[in-house]
């Protein structure tokens, strides 16, 4: 795991400086660095290395191949390398080193003059990674991305070249003013001139404040992308010349599986199976997936939260390492908003598996002093403190030598958890009133007292009951009436917005589909397509390498992805249960009462910190003069959200921390590099 950055110049630029992209990316990998130089052809790459596999010399990077001419950084695990490994050494193939960067090479050097090379070559990798290969026959540069966006790679391209890193923070030298031209057409655009407004993306902001992550390729930078999971691109001469898609969700298979008398395999299931087997192989594949990835040279620890997902990683991880140290948080305050306590759980999975646990013990003031370096590290604004559980977590392992945590993440992506998955599989009971009389119901739901939870979870159910189709699925991730949120704009911001639609991005996605497949699928293609890699594994990655260590997800290991998606509805969803499966599977291996548990998700007082710990924070970033002066919101409107929440009023905590995030993010990432000349 580690942090990768670098260009390819278009023709007759001054190369830019690697080594501050390198440095940029130095939390990333605290254990070695490196750089590779081709000022002839404008092209550099940077590394920084967090050593886990090969922790010798033989795997430093970029790793260059001078007989092939050929040059790679690469941040990640391939977890089936020694399949691939054996594979290379069988046609011939010497290895240096024992690392998975070596045999990558090697695989690329195998491939990359073949029809669809490339394309079959990241096919065969099961792992977690993003890529740059520089080939100087081809005077060409592939990215790359896994399947399902664990490792983040963002890039910039325009008259001036290529540049990419890890992190947006390392492309900030590198982001120069814009031209007089475009400053002009910026100008046109608007009818009040806001500087900010050309290097801010007004659609990106609106889907952020909507869902509160960023759902896509774009960011709330008009010039920074992300390289989308599954996904690769080609760049020569400073340009992209093509990308390409090389992974898709097994979901997209055209085909509904028949009844059929063959035994299952790891990529099919059939229609006619029954729930024992059903279990089973969610067991074996499980159980395989946690063996897989506990590959390494360093200490590895596990999260456990005392929810199923993580209690069933550290429960097959231990039958490999017996006293792997798992970790857990404590917060205090959190059991007052009405959130389950998850740390006697923890204990109860603990001392049920014979496993040490180490309690992280946290308080709301705490929490709120780091809310503006979480959305620094972030990159992304992204409004939900669970990210700051990670980093804690993070810390003291590393504290303690472990370089590597295991994670429960994407088991509630694969065989449903959340509670919008419940929320969907309930519209039965009312989605076949008329449409004039779910209006009306829609109506009435906006006048629940959204001070108690139960009332908020109604709304959330019934918000949007009119809607129809896909428009429906998207409705459960929204956190704001779209009303609510465009009268809290500034005319000004309204116009640069103009018709762009907030959800387009999900609505193409889930048009590819096909259309045999259920309601509940398409609902968790989105989860992981987009929830998953713009969200939970973003902020995963993020806030545990600013901590120089390496968050596994065994629940995404590709095969297990895809037997996952071949379960019938009814073994996920079954007589209300989400997660059916999973937990019948999981009996013999841990308590009922952890298994069977309410679902809780981080615990954080919210809505205590935004009446007393982040009231301070409140008053600067969200005071009229600030709010004014960035031109986004009317300050008006913003002022009186604000005195609604704190007289109990209303409950707007998810709103207010989506408004602090995105003005804190761009006092970080727009106007401290602004007074440097520089700027996204």
């Amino acid at each position: 795991m580690c942090g990768i950055g670098g260009y390819y110049l278009s023709d007759g630029n001054e190369p830019w400086g690697i080594e501050r992209i390198q440095v940029s990316l130095a939390h990333r990998g605290p254990d070695d660095s490196g750089v590779y130089e081709d000022k002839d052809m404008g092209v550099a790459l940077a590394h920084a290395r967090l050593s886990i596999l090969d922790i010798s010399s033989l795997g430093h990077q970029p790793m260059i191949s001078p007989e092939m001419g050929v040059v790679l950084v690469f941040n990640g695990e391939i977890y089936n390398f020694a399949e691939i490994r054996k594979d290379l050494e069988d046609n011939g193939v010497c290895f240096k080193s024992r690392s998975d960067t070596e045999v990558l090479l090697h695989l690329y050097l195998a491939n990359r003059n073949h029809v669809d090379g490339v394309a079959k070559m990241l096919r065969r990798l099961n792992g977690i990674f993003t890529f740059a290969i520089w080939d100087k026959d081809k005077e060409s540069m592939l990215l790359a991305r896994d399947a399902l966006g664990v490792k983040p790679l963002y890039y910039r391209a325009d008259e001036k070249g290529f540049v990419f890193a890890s992190e947006i923070k390392a492309l900030l030298p590198w982001h120069k003013e814009s031209d007089s031209a475009k400053r002009e057409k910026a100008k046109k655009r608007n009818t009040i001139y806001n500087e900010d407004f050309e290097k801010l993306d007004a659609a990106e902001i609106d889907r952020y404040l909507t869902f509160l992550w960023c759902p896509g390729e774009g960011t709330p930078s008009r010039f920074v992308r992300k390289l989308c999971p599954g996904q690769a691109m080609w760049v020569k001469h400073g340009e992209v010349i093509e990308s390409f898609s090389w992974y898709k969700l097994p979901v997209f298979a055209a085909e509904k599986p028949e009844s059929s008398q063959k035994p299952m395999s790891h990529n099919s299931f059939y229609k006619g199976i029954i729930k024992k087997d059903a279990i089973h192989s969610t067991e074996k594949f499980l159980r395989k997936a946690v063996h897989r990835q506990m590959v390494a040279d360093v200490p590895l620890g596990a999260f456990l939260s005392g929810g199923l997902d993580s209690s069933s990683v550290v429960a097959f991880a231990r039958e490999q390492n017996p006293d792997i140290r798992c970790f857990t948080i404590d917060v205090a305050g959190a059991g007052e908003e009405g959130i389950v306590d998850d740390l006697p759980y923890a204990q109860r999975v603990a001392d049920h598996l014979k496993v040490p646990l180490e309690i992280v013990k946290v308080d709301a003031s705490l929490m709120a002093n780091d809310l503006e370096e979480m959305v620094f590290q972030l990159d992304e604004p992204l409004a939900d403190p669970a990210p700051l559980n990670v980093l804690y977590i993070s810390r003291l392992a590393r504290k303690q030598g472990i370089k590597v945590l295991l994670s429960g993440a994407g088991g509630d992506d694969i065989f449903t958890g959340y509670r919008r998955h419940r929320a969907l599989m309930s519209e039965k009971y009312f989605a076949w009133l008329p449409k004039p009389v779910l209006k009306v119901i829609e109506g009435l739901s906006t006048k629940f007292d959204q001070r108690r939870v139960f009332f908020r979870r109604l709304r959330k159910l019934l918000n949007g009951a009119s809607l129809e189709g896909d428009a429906r699925i998207i409705n459960y991730f929204r956190w704001i009436d779209r009303c609510d949120l465009m009268d809290l704009y500034s005319a000004e911001f309204r116009t640069a917005l103009g018709e762009a639609s907030v959800e387009s991005p999900m609505l193409e996605f889930l048009a590819d589909l096909p259309t045999h497949r259920s309601r509940l699928d398409r609902m968790l293609a989105l989860e992981q397509r987009f929830f998953l890699g713009d969200h939970n594994l973003n902020y995963t990655d993020k806030m545990s390498m600013a901590e120089g260590v390496e968050v596994r997800v065994p629940f995404l290991d590709l095969d297990l992805v895809d037997f996952a998606s071949s379960i019938p509805d009814k073994f996920k969803q079954r007589r209300g249960e989400g997660k059916w499966v999973l937990k019948k599977a999981m009996e013999p291996y841990l308590p009922k009462d952890v298994i069977y548990r309410p679902k809780s998700g981080f615990g954080a007082p919210l809505r205590k910190w935004m009446q007393n710990e982040l009231r301070e924070l409140l008053r600067d970033y969200l005071s009229p003069l600030s709010i004014n002066r960035r031109g986004i919101f009317d300050s008006g409107k913003v002022q009186n959200l604000i005195s609604r929440n704190d007289t109990g009023e209303i409950d707007v905590s998810y709103t207010l921390l989506s408004l602090l995030c995105i003005e804190i993010w761009c006092r970080r990432f727009i106007d401290e590099n602004n007074t440097n000349q520089n700027g996204l």
